[in-house]
């Protein structure tokens, strides 16, 4: 039913989008009333309101947000038909959308978009900064073409598409103690040492900090959390002044501030999966397999090894400081 009415469909995402018929009709170059005109025959259409009229700012109702999400996906996912049927053709150079979480942005992914950037010169690159929890979604509604995130059991990561996930590396977390803390000087046995520290937390729903608190909860006890931010520069930065102690994913600590000790721990230290996704039914571009091989040379200096010991330690460059 939607697919007949795509046109009007981009008209009410614009109201969305704007906030009122007027501002819609000058995004589009159409008049007020031809905007108004498309949310009708839609309303027709679907036989629901999808407008709340006399709303300043113009509100959807609950079946016009239903129908500008599923229309937002359609339309993107036929913009994506007609660059992967040009680029079949010869008519239109590739194009790759890569979304990734921030840490991911601040360790390995440059050596990766400048080893893509000399393969595939000529392909329009586009890179996308979001949080995991928004990553998903826009690969879902036909944003990207390539995601790179996170996974743990703990975390809700479904997604309404298929996903071909590739496999990158096992991200280990890491404390972040203050220099002058009494477990400073070497790997911490396991987190139950640290069940009596205060500690440095995220914020309510951060989903790394969901992490840290299974991980405490599998040795025993909830982590007293006496300050939270979901900036790791703030984290650490708490635990420089010395306001208490932090879990955090290994990347996140590459690079620690003075005034803090990066330490691993020998026996129950929570982890984080990082792959790289793609949907199933979207066309295995040449410029999508370049960049999968141009992650997995650029992950390697950080990926993880088994001791004899039993845990994981840092290898290559790109280790945490301890």
């Amino acid at each position: 039913m939607l697919m007949e009415n795509l046109r009007s469909v981009r008209v009410l995402a614009e109201v969305e989008a704007e906030g009122s018929f007027s501002a819609a009709a000058r995004s589009l170059g159409l008049s007020q009333s031809a905007v108004s005109q498309h949310v009708a025959a839609l309303e027709a259409r679907v036989g629901a309101t999808l407008v709340e009229r006399g709303t300043r700012p113009v509100v959807l109702t609950e079946p016009g947000h239903a129908v500008v999400r599923h229309g937002r996906a359609a339309l993107a996912r036929l913009e994506s038909a007609e660059q992967e049927l040009a680029e079949i053709a010869g008519r239109r150079e590739g194009r790759l959308r890569l979304g990734s979480f921030p840490t991911a942005l601040t360790t390995f992914v440059p050596a990766a978009l400048a080893r893509f950037r000399r393969e595939r010169p000529a392909t329009s690159l586009t890179v996308v900064d979001d949080h995991l929890q928004r990553l998903l979604p826009r690969l879902d509604d036909g944003e990207l073409d390539l995601a790179i995130v996170y996974e743990h059991p703990v975390l809700d990561t479904r997604t309404t598409r298929d996903l071909e996930r590739v496999a990158l590396l096992v991200d280990e977390f890491v404390l972040v103690l203050p220099s002058g803390h009494a477990l400073a000087g070497g790997p911490v046995p396991d987190l139950a040492a640290l069940a009596r520290d205060t500690w440095v937390g995220g914020t309510p729903g951060s989903a790394w900090f969901q992490i840290v608190r299974e991980g405490c909860r599998a040795v025993g006890f909830a982590p007293r959390v006496g300050f939270a931010s979901d900036d790791y520069s703030a984290v650490v930065a708490f635990v420089a002044a010395g306001l208490g102690v932090a879990l955090v994913p290994g990347l996140a600590a590459v690079h620690p501030a003075p005034g803090v000790t990066v330490v691993r721990v020998r026996a129950g230290a929570p982890a984080r999966r990082i792959v790289a996704v793609r949907p199933r039914d979207a066309m295995p571009t040449a410029s999508a397999q370049v960049m999968l091989e141009a992650l997995a040379a650029s992950t390697r200096p950080f990926r993880l090894r088994d001791t004899p010991a039993g845990g994981v330690t840092p290898r290559g460059a790109g280790a945490p400081a301890r």
